[in-house]
């Protein structure tokens, strides 16, 4: 099994997606290039990456990516999400767009963010009308690229983003049925649609290619709770139970490690240091408590 990292675990070096309505207050910090020497630094085997790691979009800065990665032995998997009137435009292709950009990274992996818009109340939401007919949406976007799909060999990862529960992916999955098409497993995201994180792992994990291994923290307050990001292993998920169901495939690979941090805004230098600080945490209990070792 190979570690590697989702570059949203470096958000405020801005290196990955604005999500939520998150805006960096400072200067991006890191290249594409000098972040993949940092993660060889940390014993780090791939990246796991959206179009807001590019420094350029162009076909002979794609190819300088690929030719990089190569000569530090790192795997690539890319990210992008279909297109919506929300969230973070830059990270969003049609399917064809992005499977070309994946392949010519070297990427063999290409996980798809839905974007569904699901009504309220979000817990009795599963398979509503308007759900069932975004995934049909979904379904017809997936079955019109299948061509270009086979034709890169490039592999389809449905995410059960903050957006969809585990069998929804799996009812796209049944639908599609095709060997290039699977699941990208978010080991948290189930909670934001009130489902049970392992439920949706022990349902996702047999048809995954891929995944986002994050952990979160469960704070209780006076008016309910909230979930904040923590470094792998030192938040109230099941982490060892998750990495055993996902490891099971043996189509799986390798695990990425994301973080999803409240860092200060207001103190470049104190943020950059808790996000780097806590990967190297997270790095140390993937490899020492867990025993993910290098291929």
């Amino acid at each position: 099994m190979r570690l590697g990292m989702h570059t949203y675990s470096l958000y405020h070096h801005g290196v990955a997606e604005d999500w939520a309505g998150f805006k960096l207050p400072w200067a991006r910090q890191l290249t594409l290039f000098e972040m993949m020497d940092h993660v060889v630094t940390l014993g780090l085997e791939g990246l796991h990456l959206d179009a807001k790691a590019f420094d350029e979009m162009s076909a002979p800065y794609f190819d300088r990516v690929k030719a990089y990665a190569a000569t530090r032995d790192l795997y690539l998997e890319y990210n992008f999400a279909l297109q919506s009137g929300h969230y973070d435009a830059s990270v969003q292709q049609d399917i064809e767009a992005g499977v070309t950009v994946a392949h010519r990274i070297g990427a063999d992996v290409a996980k798809i963010g839905m974007n569904i818009t699901r009504p309220r109340p979000v817990a009795a939401s599963k398979f509503h009308p308007d759900v069932k007919q975004q995934l049909k949406n979904v379904l017809d976007k997936i079955r019109r690229a299948l061509p270009h799909v086979e034709k890169t060999g490039v592999k389809l990862a449905l995410e059960n983003h903050t957006d969809a529960f585990s069998e929804e992916v799996l009812w796209l999955l049944d639908q599609i049925d095709h060997p290039l098409v699977g699941a990208c497993i978010d080991t948290v995201n189930a909670l934001h649609v009130t489902e049970n994180p392992i439920t949706a792992i022990r349902n996702l994990a047999p048809r995954a290619f891929t995944n986002h291994f994050r952990d979160n923290k469960i704070i209780i307050e006076p008016w309910g709770f909230r979930l904040t990001g923590a470094a792998v292993g030192e938040g109230d998920l099941d982490m060892e139970t998750a990495y055993e169901l996902i490891s099971a495939n043996p189509a799986v690979q390798r695990i990425n490690i994301e973080l999803d941090l409240d860092c200060p805004r207001d103190d470049m230098q104190a943020a950059l240091a808790m996000e780097q600080a806590a990967l190297e945490r997270s790095v140390a209990y993937c490899r020492n408590v867990l025993g993910i070792g290098a291929a």
